[in-house]
């Protein structure tokens, strides 16, 4: 069942692993019996793991009923109970995100600067070039001028074509221009680097309102998603985050970006459980091949 990726996404878990995995061993090791004391320092453990408030509440609260109704007895039985409860949190409504249907499909990338943004995109061209897909990248984060430039930088890189123009382009115009290209060059996959800050939300619902007017309107044939990408180092600010900008625009999905880096790696439980919004990509590694199409299982498995 896990080969070559899983590896790789048990080492990028590491530091979340040892924050984790480790203190609750110790808790379980030193506890005697199921009692509330363990539960509460089962609760200090997930929370210290940035999986937040809210989420390590639920956790406790499902594992407990767990531990009743499986009239489970032994602590170190408990390990594998919360395992599940993790599990069965992380694969709620995925059976509902459709499966990948064959077509015309447009990404529109969002995320304030610093979170790995145009690095992600760059990452996800070149994993669906690698695929044997025709892909063309929109530089449409044009508040920047050097967003343009590393997004270029990128294309380069996966070896694909990319849309631009100066630094303070109307980003809309950007799109128009990236979807009249897609449809001459016969592209499977449009994706849009747009919104690298969170400006004032109208400002930010304003500019997506009018590039997704575009795209529906010249390019109604195309599948069309807006994927979110947060930072994991920042833990539970990326919930914050994540939710300014569902006040703004729907969210399809979440790439979380620099999981090898952190021991924060709860928060994609977080995410899940408070957002209810599917995470599509982590990012385990620097490496151009480091950006994983995300599974609950796996991650539940690496988790622990």
């Amino acid at each position: 069942m896990f080969g070559k990726l899983f590896d790789k996404l048990k080492t990028g878990l590491t530091k979340t692993r040892d924050g984790l995995t480790d203190k609750i061993n110790e808790a379980l090791n030193l506890a005697v019996s199921i009692d509330e004391d363990l539960y509460e320092e089962l609760e200090e453990v997930l929370i210290t793991s940035d999986i937040g408030m809210d989420t390590t509440v639920e956790i406790i609260e499902r594992l407990r009923k767990k531990i009743r109704t499986e009239k489970i007895n032994d602590p170190q039985m408990v390990k594998p109970a919360l395992k599940e409860v993790i599990k069965e949190i992380m694969l709620e409504g995925t059976e509902e995100i459709e499966k990948k249907q064959e077509g015309k499909e447009v990404l529109l990338v969002i995320g304030v600067n610093g979170v790995g943004k145009t690095t992600s995109i760059g990452k996800l061209a070149a994993k669906n070039k690698a695929e044997g897909k025709k892909v063309l990248l929109a530089a449409a984060d044009t508040f920047r001028a050097a967003a343009i430039d590393q997004l270029e930088v990128w294309s380069k890189r996966a070896n694909v074509d990319i849309v631009k123009q100066g630094e303070g382009s109307d980003p809309a115009a950007v799109v128009y221009d990236a979807v009249t290209a897609a449809k001459a060059r016969n592209v499977d996959l449009l994706i849009c680097d747009t919104a690298g800050r969170l400006h004032n939300k109208k400002n930010l619902m304003n500019e997506l309102e009018k590039i997704n007017r575009i795209i529906d309107r010249e390019y109604g044939e195309a599948r069309k998603e807006t994927l979110l990408v947060l930072d994991g180092t920042t833990g539970q600010n990326a919930v914050i985050q994540a939710k300014q900008f569902m006040e703004a625009c729907p969210i399809d999905g979440i790439i979380l970006t620099k999981l090898d880096g952190t021991a924060k790696g709860g928060v994609v439980i977080s995410i899940k459980q408070i957002l209810d919004i599917p995470v599509r990509y982590i990012g385990v590694g620097e490496g151009i091949d480091d950006l994983q199409e995300f599974d609950a299982e796996s991650f539940a498995e690496a988790l622990f």
